[in-house]
């Protein structure tokens, strides 16, 4: 079947993906400024009920565009670094590797991106991987939104599994850009390559 929203920009789920980048600040203004727990974890998961949302109506309904591909994560990646940043404000000692590698994983990860679309290729989808790990993240910084006096031990535990899940992450995404596959095709975007 066709895709007509393959070019499309201002699709439903493109939308709902730039809405959750539009959420940050909020989220930010409202966790760090005002101190308020509850609309923040309100927040938090209106903006984790909307990535699931929208990969559920790009499949359904063929909405699935290259510019999606690219903001979808984008999306996911900015709000994960951006909670875990307020997140650290409170709880420095036990997070800051968290912040650190996950800024210096998605760094590469988007050097790597583009460095592959300049050569008109992209990874067909996320890995498995990837998507554990992005769970496992969201569901530590929503525990952690929660409950603002958690004890500074459970914070640690968390972070440890933050860190494993990122960790192993990367390796799988190394893995495949270095020639591994783990159920993820690194695709032609140029015509004369296929």
């Amino acid at each position: 079947m066709e895709n007509k929203y393959a070019n499309k920009i201002l699709t439903i789920p493109n939308i709902l993906s730039m809405v959750r980048i539009l959420l940050i600040p909020v989220y930010g203004y409202l966790y760090i400024a005002k101190n308020n727990y509850l609309v923040s974890a309100i927040i938090l998961a209106a903006s984790m009920l909307t990535d699931a949302v929208d990969g559920i109506i790009a499949r359904k309904f063929n909405m699935i565009s290259t510019f999606g591909k690219i903001i979808d994560p984008i999306a996911d990646k900015l709000t994960q670094a951006a909670v875990f940043f307020f997140l650290s404000l409170r709880w420095w000692d036990q997070l800051k590797w968290v912040v650190l590698i996950l800024v210096l994983k998605e760094s590469f990860m988007l050097f790597m991106g583009l460095f592959n679309l300049k050569r008109g290729r992209m990874l067909n989808g996320a890995l498995w991987a990837g998507k554990i790990c992005t769970t496992v993240l969201f569901v530590s910084m929503g525990l952690l939104v929660v409950n603002p006096n958690m004890a500074d031990r459970h914070v640690g535990m968390l972070s440890v599994c933050c860190c494993v899940a990122m960790i192993c992450s990367f390796a799988f995404y190394l893995s495949t850009y270095t020639g591994g596959n783990h159920g993820v095709d690194i695709v032609s975007l140029r015509k004369d390559d296929e």
